[in-house]
């Protein structure tokens, strides 16, 4: 069966998903909820408190956190972290869109670092929000878990590694013994 995503044509069933929307600024919070019933998701669970929101995603099956960076006393970051590395959590795996007015470089790279699957500066757009939740279905990467880090793989590109924790996998009949990622693997580093 075919959606109407809102912002152009999707033979994806957006009706089926569930998405938790987290953000202190009720406005952005209602912004991001009309744009995703505009999308066709209707189960849409919103909240101003990240812990409150940990909390609900023990009670609350979710596919997909669309976080906000800047938030009082547990920022985005922070939260992702929990999500990700918390003994509690209740899903390692859900992927999180976070969504910020802060676009530079070093919060880009600590938002990646902290396992955020997708990143989205505002002002936000109907076509970008549609465009990362497209990026996380049609392209799912593999979680790597090393010392530091547990989380979607950071690698946007395959770029050739020859470091000391370089992942191999045994030879194959062929005995090449190239890495190789699947998009369903944990890589343990």
């Amino acid at each position: 069966m075919e959606a109407n995503s809102g912002v152009g044509y999707s033979h994806y069933r957006f009706d089926r998903l569930s998405v938790m929307v987290i953000d202190d600024n009720r406005h952005m919070l209602n912004l991001i909820s009309e744009i995703l019933r505009g999308l066709s998701i209707r189960a849409i669970t919103k909240l101003t408190d990240p812990a409150d929101a940990f909390k609900e995603m023990s009670v609350v099956a979710v596919d997909l956190l669309i976080v906000d960076f800047a938030m009082p006393m547990l920022n985005g970051i922070e939260f992702t972290q929990l999500v990700r590395s918390g003994g509690d959590s209740p899903d390692v795996f859900v992927p999180v869109i976070m969504v910020t007015g802060y676009s530079d470089a070093l919060t880009v790279q600590n938002a990646r670092d902290a396992g955020v699957t997708e990143f989205l500066a505002k002002p936000i757009s109907a076509r970008a929000l549609y465009r990362r939740i497209l990026e996380v279905i049609n392209n799912p990467r593999p979680f790597v878990r090393c010392t530091g880090f547990f989380g979607p793989d950071r690698r946007r590109r395959e770029i050739p590694f020859e470091g000391p924790e370089r992942r191999v996998e045994p030879p194959t009949e062929d005995g090449d013994g190239k890495a190789r990622l699947y998009p369903t693997q944990i890589i343990d580093v």
